[in-house]
């Protein structure tokens, strides 16, 4: 399948049914799931990649399976989706990346790709994310591509955590 989004290390792409197991075995790692409700279930992936499949279809633009190029292998996902975060309907850019490849670097390259997408090709005027107060490595994420905390909120999807949501405007 031919990349939506192509980075130096990295190609973004939309999921198909045949990533199941890929995303499966991300997802369900209670290590990358740490600050998230908590590992998901095999239906749960397959759940993720319907919507995200539907979300392309509708849309444009969903949470894309993001590939490292070196090796061809799926080290998690980055993209965008319409969302309601506090009470707020907005465009969430969410990324997650397997834990032994954090602290590398593809989360913030992902993202930033994807801010430029989302302001360029699909000329989005604002994007949003939103992540437990504790997730500081996804909040420096967040800033390292230009987003601004614009409040905090207790989120009622996530064992009611306090919660920052990050903006960006075009």
């Amino acid at each position: 399948m031919n990349p939506v989004i192509e980075t130096p290390r990295l190609l973004l792409r939309e999921f198909t049914r045949e990533d199941i197991d890929d995303l499966h075995a991300i997802v369900s790692d209670p290590i990358t799931m740490k600050f998230y409700p908590g590992p998901l279930t095999r239906q749960q992936a397959i759940d993720w990649i319907e919507r995200s499949m539907a979300s392309y279809a509708e849309h444009g633009f969903g949470r894309w399976g993001t590939i490292e190029k070196s090796s061809g292998t799926m080290i998690g996902h980055c993209g965008i989706i319409n969302a309601t975060v506090d009470g707020r309907d907005v465009i969430d850019i969410g990324y997650i990346i397997t834990h032994p490849l954090h602290g590398l670097g593809y989360a913030t390259e992902a993202a930033a790709a994807v801010r430029d997408h989302a302001f360029g090709a699909l000329e989005i005027p604002a994007i949003h994310a939103n992540m437990a107060q504790d997730h500081h490595a996804s909040s420096r994420v967040a800033e390292k591509i230009g987003m601004t905390r614009i409040g905090e909120f207790l989120n009622a999807r996530n064992r009611d955590l306090p919660t920052f949501l990050y903006e960006l405007r075009r």
